[in-house]
């Protein structure tokens, strides 16, 4: 979704990477306009030491949360209580949190219920019930690299990979599907969504698998874009593109 009127961003500092923090909101920034932004944490911490200045030079509300037990921060209940108040306001139509914490799950939850578009960024280690409670989910290791390197498109990885599945290197239950997932859901996308000549929208396919699969990102897979990733398999998809409204190129896709 990318016409969102008012964006939340709340940030859990204990629980993600300083060095990502302006990727972050440029990524954000492509869904529309923030009007919100928060990060919580004990800045008393050396670990967060180094936060002050990102945060003033972005214009970051810095939300003090002291710890009140030796060994165990307050910080996710400090986001909780915020993002709850700020939701009871009723003035915002997306809410997106930057953790990589399960604890997060039931508050996207909660979130996604309130009929809010939830967006949740964080590392690949991100547990599954935190991505799926989502609308959308961002992974952090696909967004601007800190040098300022952005993700190039990887055909021969699709070529390499695509008799076999892409697994992250932790090898746990939470670990990432490969492109076995992502072709299946393509074929069903095809089935449900086909014009009269058999082709698919790739823009319609890309909003079905985002609500099928949260955390969908074509860059996770080594492309830009998930045009890019169809072209990588011709022995699977037929290309085609045709002028939509004014300047608009439409792209299609059909099963073989």
């Amino acid at each position: 979704m990318d016409n969102l009127q008012k964006i939340v961003l709340l940030i859990d500092a204990d629980n993600t990477r300083l060095s990502k923090l302006e990727a972050v909101i440029q990524e954000i920034s492509t869904h529309g306009r923030i009007v919100v932004k928060r990060a919580y944490g004990n800045w008393k911490k050396d670990a967060l030491k180094h936060w002050e200045n990102e945060l003033k030079r972005l214009a970051i509300k810095a939300e003090q949360q002291f710890d009140y037990v030796s060994g165990k921060n307050a910080t996710d209940m400090a986001l909780v209580i915020g993002t709850l108040d700020l939701l009871h306001s009723n003035l915002y139509d997306a809410f997106a949190i930057v953790a990589s914490d399960s604890d997060y799950t039931p508050l996207a939850i909660r979130l996604h219920e309130s009929g809010v578009y939830v967006i949740g960024v964080g590392e690949k280690k991100t547990p599954k019930a935190f991505r799926n409670a989502c609308d959308e989910f961002v992974f952090l290791e696909n967004l601007e690299k800190e040098a300022g390197e952005k993700p190039v498109p990887n055909k021969n990885k699709a070529k390499e990979v695509s008799r076999e599945k892409v697994v992250d290197t932790e090898e746990n239950e939470d670990s990432m599907d490969g492109f076995d997932e992502i072709h299946n859901l393509l074929k069903i996308a095809s089935d449900k969504y086909q014009d009269d000549d058999g082709y698919v929208n790739v823009s319609s396919a890309g909003t079905f698998i985002k609500r099928a699969k949260p955390d969908f990102d074509s860059r996770t897979y080594g492309f830009l874009k998930l045009p890019q990733l169809l072209e990588a398999f011709p022995d699977k998809y037929e290309i085609k593109r045709y002028p939509g409204k004014g300047t608009v190129t439409i792209i299609g896709y059909k099963c073989l």
